[in-house]
């Protein structure tokens, strides 16, 4: 069969990090006061790290650990805000643009709205795109489950990208 491009593709992500002490808790590419942070290779920040991932599984390009292993000191405590620019550059690579993304992020604890319209300035800037084509939402367990309980933090995102 002949290869042809679509003009659209879509990509989910998901991630999820422990809960722990003497860590920072980053949520696209914002420290949020609180007593303990996401523990990871990187930064932790799980919110970034679904977007990046419905990013790279759009352009069929695997996931983020393939492209920035835990294994690679280069990347340990790394802000992932910087990973999620590289993830932007192969967009423009492969010739597609950020049509749409939208993330929600699951915890209990502690309270992010007021903290949203940031995230989402953040996620835009590095994807290099308006504001209003990426949406950050938060949501709880009603403490059940791992996040319910506050043992862990995680998020979802879908992406749609166009061809240019």
């Amino acid at each position: 069969m002949p290869s042809s491009t679509p003009r659209f593709r879509i990509g989910t992500g998901y991630d999820v990090h422990r809960l722990v002490e003497g860590r920072d808790l980053v949520l696209g590419g914002v420290k949020i006061p609180f007593e303990r942070g996401t523990l990871g290779h990187s930064d932790g920040d799980v919110l970034t790290h679904a977007v990046a991932d419905a990013i790279l599984g759009a352009l069929a390009l695997g996931d983020i650990g393939q492209h920035f292993p835990d294994t690679d000191p280069e990347y340990e405590g790394i802000y992932s805000i910087d990973l999620l620019k590289h993830v932007a550059a192969l967009i423009k690579e492969k010739s597609f643009v950020v049509s749409n993304v939208d993330a929600t992020l699951i915890l209990q604890r502690p309270k992010v709205m007021g903290f949203l319209q940031e995230m989402r300035q953040k996620l835009a800037g590095a994807l290099e795109v308006s504001i209003d084509l990426v949406s950050v939402k938060a949501t709880t367990t009603e403490g059940m489950g791992m996040t319910g309980n506050g043992d862990a933090v995680a998020a979802q995102a879908v992406c749609l990208l166009s061809k240019m």
